[in-house]
């Protein structure tokens, strides 16, 4: 499995490209990401997000259009896609999958799942996959940051739902390596030892 990452727009929101057995995805293209993804995607297979913030799915409905792959999206937060709840003038796109929360989906043969981690939107989530040796990577969004946490005072956040969306971090038994929405790479490791500190901020 191969990332290549970059960030996109204002808010730097970093889109994904991941690569596995000659299949593409497409995670979270933010503002301007169309470019930058048709220059590098041969054998694309699904757009996924994961969470419904515009930054996050501004360029959806140009890349389905030029791609015609599907939009998968936590059911959670597919309205988001739809209703431009912001007003930031988010070209629309809809879900052609809606993921259950902590649901395994197959894309072209790469397995995914979306775990569920609400708080910052209702279906806020961080998208898990695993490489060839079955190190376990998650595109976490804006659940998780390097030393930080998704907000939880946007409309649609939760602080109570991300309080035990954090406890079930703590619980999680393995050390995925993190890709966030933004800024650089973290381990859940490393975040484990920040996350009782969010979790009294939070109170």
């Amino acid at each position: 499995m191969q990332i290549e990452s970059a960030p996109m727009g204002v808010y730097q929101t970093n889109c994904y490209i991941v690569r596995s057995g000659g299949k593409e995805l497409i995670v979270d293209p933010g503002v301007g990401a169309t470019a930058w993804v048709l220059e590098r995607v041969k054998n694309p297979v699904a757009i996924l997000n994961t969470h419904g913030h515009f930054d996050h799915v501004w360029s959806n409905a140009e890349l389905k259009e030029a791609l015609g792959v599907p939009i998968y999206c936590p059911e959670g937060d597919t309205f988001m896609l739809e209703k431009d709840p912001f007003g930031q003038g988010t070209p629309p796109s809809r879900a052609d999958v809606a993921v259950s929360p902590d649901e395994k989906v197959e894309i072209g043969g790469i397995a995914c799942t979306f775990l569920h981690f609400p708080g910052h939107t209702p279906g806020c989530s961080a998208i898990a996959l695993a490489d060839e040796a079955g190190n376990e990577v998650w595109f976490s969004g804006d659940f998780l940051f390097k030393g930080s946490i998704g907000r939880v005072d946007f409309p649609y956040s939760d602080p109570e739902a991300m309080r035990q969306s954090l406890q079930k971090a703590l619980a999680y038994p393995k050390n995925p390596t993190l890709l966030p929405g933004h800024g650089p790479r973290t381990t859940l490791e490393a975040e484990k030892r920040v996350i009782p500190y969010w979790l009294s901020a939070i109170g």
